[in-house]
This record gives structure tokens, sequence and C-alpha cells, in this order.
């Protein structure tokens, strides 16, 4: 049975704009003694008033500690309209930096040097101050308590933790589309996908690669060289959750982390930019999701990142509406590539839908990511679908997220190619209408020609959407429009 430390009932009170916090802190006796631990204890109430967006709660750990356990407790408030207010999250820092996250996905955690706790760091237990970072999240008035308890074990560290690294490239590929998920969640944050589940729900979705994207933390990134197959690339990133929208960092570096305590555009700048530094695209993530913390409030230009997932998950009313707002866009000069992802957290929610299909010139992180970045990329609701879409003036043809130098008195040749989409109707547009289109049989396959004078349309897309079934009208419920089965980024037309 193990001795504890004595704990000295020192009651720290710290008021603040929206929260007070009370403190029990542990006093050291005499050296520290394997197999004995020291606790803290934390308790406070965030009041919905001003509450800030983190809270930091600091704690000393002393020479000789072998891991840093964590648990906490509150009672979130259920709302019923599809989201849950009064939610604390938590993560931690050691005096070196980040250590781990787990959002409101878990009350406990630990930290050792030879394991973790998954979307937690495992690695050295290093002495100095220490700090549970807690995120107050849709606080509404009165508020919720929380307590918080710390519990340092004593005692030798085990083994140093190795890393296992996934490849950045599966070997033998070389130019040709490619199908992917960019955004995915494991047990690393709050999803219920194990790694091996995940690489399992790609594999049977006919997926080439996919995009690892927990939410504010790299934990992952050191253990997906066990699980990735030789066949399938295992792109690692962070979606990182601010409070006014959500991006993933695609392409990081194994262990590499991305802040995401901030609210300004700036602020998601300076990110981005430490992103592409280090061979990586930033994704806005579902921007026009009308759930808290999820609508886009970090600039409505878009100018910080390099692509905007357009399709989030099945074809909701919030990717029809960002949709519209990317045509307008569009129509304006102004060109940002999208990408469709399943933004999968759990087997209920297929992996594959949406997915993006790229033209690379391997099956690598960096290739894949470049052509992202340039759309070369249309989106599918899933493997079945095929597409190809062309522009073709004076003997020269560009394809999806080219640019045909057609000139203004040209006639160009716009040619679509669906398969594997039976009942759906498949359009060629244009910035301001559809140019032309066809409805597809049962076989599923339809070729749409156009001829599109370069001089009056600067860009030509495309749409598949499904109507072999009734739109449903009920905003809360689904789109008041046809359901998507595929989207292209455009081909433009011209030199400017």
């Amino acid at each position: 049975m193990c001795d504890h430390h004595h704990v000295d009932r020192r009651a720290l009170l710290i008021a603040g704009a929206g929260i007070t916090t009370t403190a029990t802190l542990a006093t050291m006796v005499g050296p520290a003694v394997a197999d004995d631990t020291t606790t803290y204890e934390f308790s406070g109430r965030f009041t919905g008033i001003a509450t800030p967006d983190w809270h930091y709660l600091p704690f000393e750990v002393p020479e000789g500690v072998r891991s840093v356990a964590v648990s906490y407790d509150y009672t979130p408030l259920e709302t019923g309209l599809g989201f849950t207010a009064n939610v604390v999250d938590i993560g931690i820092f050691d005096p070196d930096g980040f250590r781990g996250w787990s959002g409101g996905a878990r009350r406990s955690f630990r930290v050792a040097a030879d394991a973790a706790t998954p979307g937690y760091l495992p690695g050295p237990v290093t002495p100095g101050t220490w700090k549970v970072i807690l995120g107050p999240f849709a606080i509404v008035p009165p508020g919720v308590s929380w307590s918080v308890t710390v519990t340092l074990e004593h005692g030798e560290p085990g083994a140093p933790f190795v890393p296992d690294i996934a490849p950045r490239q599966v070997p033998g590929t070389g130019p040709g589309w490619y199908r992917g998920d960019l955004h995915t969640h494991t047990v690393h944050s709050d999803g219920s996908h194990t790694q091996a589940g995940l690489v399992a729900a790609a594999k049977a979705a006919g997926l080439d690669f996919i995009g690892s994207a927990d939410h504010n933390t790299s934990s992952a990134h050191l253990t997906w060289g066990a699980h990735a197959p030789d066949d399938l690339l295992v792109i690692i990133g962070e979606e990182v959750t601010t409070r006014v929208g959500h991006w993933g960092a695609l392409g990081l570096p194994a262990g590499a982390w991305i802040d995401w305590r901030y609210r300004s555009g700036a602020e998601l700048q300076r990110y981005a930019d430490q992103v592409r530094s280090l061979g990586g695209i930033a994704i806005a993530h579902h921007a026009w999701a009308p759930t808290p913390g999820s609508l886009w409030g970090l600039g409505a230009t878009f100018n910080q990142v390099d692509a905007i997932e357009i399709w989030n998950g099945p074809w909701t009313l919030d990717d029809q509406v960002g949709l519209v707002a990317w045509h307008a866009m569009l129509t304006t000069g102004k060109f940002k590539p999208v990408v469709g992802s399943s933004d999968s957290h759990n087997p209920g929610q297929t992996v594959g839908q949406a997915q993006t299909v790229v033209h690379a010139e391997t099956l690598s992180t960096g290739a894949v990511l470049d052509a992202v970045r340039r759309g070369r990329a249309w989106i599918a609701e899933s493997s079945a679908v095929d597409l190809a879409f062309t522009a073709t003036a004076r003997g020269v043809t560009a394809g999806i997220g080219e640019r045909l130098p057609a000139r203004g008195v040209d006639l160009v040749d716009v040619r679509l190619e669906v398969g594997g989409a039976p009942n759906c109707v498949a359009q060629v547009i244009g910035p301001l209408l559809p140019l032309a289109g066809c409805v597809i049989g049962a076989s599923g396959e339809a070729t749409v020609r156009a001829k599109v004078p370069a001089g009056l349309a600067r860009f030509v897309r495309a749409e598949v959407r499904r109507i072999d079934t009734t739109p449903v009208l009920n905003p809360l419920e689904g789109v008041p429009a046809l359901t998507m089965v595929a989207l292209t980024n455009p081909i433009f037309l011209g030199n400017g």
C-alpha cells in the first residue's frame, strides 16, 4: 500500500471574469519515495459571463516523478438542438510545451515516458511547472462547476517510447487519379475509430489515401507506421479547432503540433504559414456548419487557407450554402480550390463519403497536397462514381484545375463524362447558369458536351446530382436541393 505525501489545505481563490477557482495544493515533505504519490486538487465554476476561452491550472512536478495522471468532472448541458452546451475541454502542457489534448472526449488521462493515453504524448516527465488547460465552451448562465485532480506517481521512468512513423509515399506509383478522404478522426481525439479500424474502412471504401486529422493533437502521428499498409497513404495532420472555426493542417511532419488558442484571422495566417513552412497545407473545415465553434469566423475571404472543404459527410444544407458562396467567389475572379471529406468519427459516419479525387504525380504526401493546392481535384459521394472533365480549343486540352489558353473568340469544346451515377442529372455550369446537361438513366453513364465561347465564360465546372429521390424541404432534416453525387473544381478559359 502506497504512502501519500501530506497535503497542506491552503485554498487559493482565484477570481476573474466568468470564473472562480479553488486550488488545494500538495506540499512535498522530504524527498520523493518510489511508489509514493502527490495529489493536487482544483475546483471552480465557469459562469458564462465573460468566460475566458482558456483557463490554466499550474502545478509543480519535482524530480523523480514517473507519471502524471489527471481526472476531472463536470456536468454538460444537452440542448436538444444538435450540440452540447456547458462543455469543459481539457489538455496539458509541460515546462517545454504541448503534451496533449482530449477536449471533452475523456474524463481522465495519463502521461509517462513509456506510454500515454491517446491524444497525449509519451515522453520524459520533466521537472518544473506543468499546466492543465481547461477550455470552457458554449457556457451559458448560470454556468457549470468543475473539479480537477492531478496525481503524480513517483518512481523510475519506464523504457523510452519509440515512435513508429507512417511512410510519406506508396512505392511504385506514378501519375494518375487517386481517391482519398482528407478529414478523419480516431480515438486520439473524439473518434471511436481505432487506427486499424480506420484503415479497414478506407480500404473498404476503395480509397488510396486518408488524412488523419485528430482535434488539436499530434499523438496519432507517432503510431501510424504500425497500422498503415503498403498500398494506403496516410497523410498526417491536425484539425486545428479554434472557437471560431476549424481548419485542417495537413501533411505535417510527424509530431508537429499547431496551436489553436486564438480567434483572429491574423493569427490563423501566422499558423497557416507555419504549416506551409513544414510542407503542409491549410484547409478550412465545414465552414458553413451552423453549430457553435464550427461556423467560420476567421475571415470571409479564406485568404489564409489553401483550400476549402465544401462537402463534409452526407450532402446537407450547409454544404449547399457553401457551394453557392464558393460559386459567387469564382464569379468575382477569386479561386480557392475545394475538397470533400467524410469527417468520420465513428463507423456510423461512412469513410469516403465524401471523397476527394486528385490527379497527382505519385501517391505521396507531397504530390497529393500539390494537387489539392492547384485544384486538380474533384469530389464524389463514393468510389462507385467516376468522372472526366476537359475543355479543348485549338488542339490544346485542359483538365480540372487547369487553365486553357483560349482566345476570347474561340469556341471551346467542353466534355463531361460520367459513370456510376444512375438516375442523376449531369450539368456543365458557367459563371451565370448551366451551359449544358442531361439526365442519366439506369446505366449510370452519360456524356455531356457544350460549345462555350471563351470570351463569355471565364470558367466552367461540373455537377452531378441525384434525381431518384424527392428533395426534402425541411432545412432541419435535409436540403432544399437535389443531393450532390459529384462536383469538380473549375477549368479556367482564357489567359486572364
